[in-house]
């Protein structure tokens, strides 16, 4: 399954193959299972293969059990309600923080609305957040590990200068990322996490600089991003 991450369509059988690691006939093999059990389907075309409805049964498992998820919930649809932005809340996965729950505001991508849909921890509101909750020495390993792309001509990439970040983060209490993941856009991350310090994920609101200055927006929005993550917290 794992072979249909970054796909941009249906994959062939060599093409899964290539991508699992595995010999064309090992993967024939595990298609017919997984086609039978309806975790992969066939395209519309007939020409290659995509994932199948059962997956979104495991989501909606993991969405409904999940606690930090059921907690944050209405926190963010009250938040989104006051700020009226784009407000979304991501899982902790080290190098990158996965969306669980996506609340749009008047502009978006189709990317920007699906569950799922991972971002870098080290170029994001959210990810610079969650780092921030980790002991200093952690947050630079996790840092160091990550393949450091540009998004934008501002994406910082340079380790020092990103710790130098997550530790503003850490002493403010929040982050804010302006033009480096999505061009035109200022975000403000704060994390949710345990009481040890181990983050579980992070609250992300996102605003376009066409209608926000960075300091209007921080100024803003940051306090009821802290608030809307203490209230998470502190239901736990």
């Amino acid at each position: 399954m794992g072979a249909f991450h970054q796909a941009s369509g249906p994959l062939s059988l060599s093409e899964i193959a290539t991508r699992a690691g595995i010999d064309r006939s090992a993967a024939q093999r595990l298609i017919h299972t997984l086609l039978m059990l309806d975790y992969i389907r066939r395209s519309a075309d007939d020409r290659g293969y995509l994932p199948g409805i059962r997956i979104l049964d495991h989501t909606w498992d993991l969405l409904r059990l999940d606690p930090v998820v059921q907690k944050a919930t209405p926190v963010l649809l009250e938040l989104r309600k006051t700020v009226r932005e784009r407000v979304d809340f991501s899982l902790y996965d080290e190098t990158r923080m996965i969306y669980a729950l996506r609340m749009q505001s008047k502009r978006e991508t189709f990317y920007a609305s699906l569950v799922g849909h991972s971002v870098p921890a080290y170029c994001t509101a959210g990810g610079r957040a969650a780092l921030s909750a980790l002991p200093e020495a952690e947050a630079r390993d996790i840092v160091t590990r990550t393949a450091l792309h540009k998004y934008t001509a501002k994406t910082e990439t340079d380790p020092d200068t990103i710790m130098t970040l997550v530790g503003k983060a850490r002493s403010d209490g929040y982050a804010v990322v302006v033009d480096e993941l999505v061009q035109g856009e200022v975000a403000i991350g704060v994390a949710v996490s345990r009481d040890e310090g181990i983050p579980l994920g992070a609250i992300h609101v996102a605003g376009s600089l066409s209608e926000w200055t960075p300091e209007s927006f921080v100024r803003k929005v940051s306090p009821l991003v802290t608030e809307a993550a203490g209230a998470i917290v502190g239901s736990l």
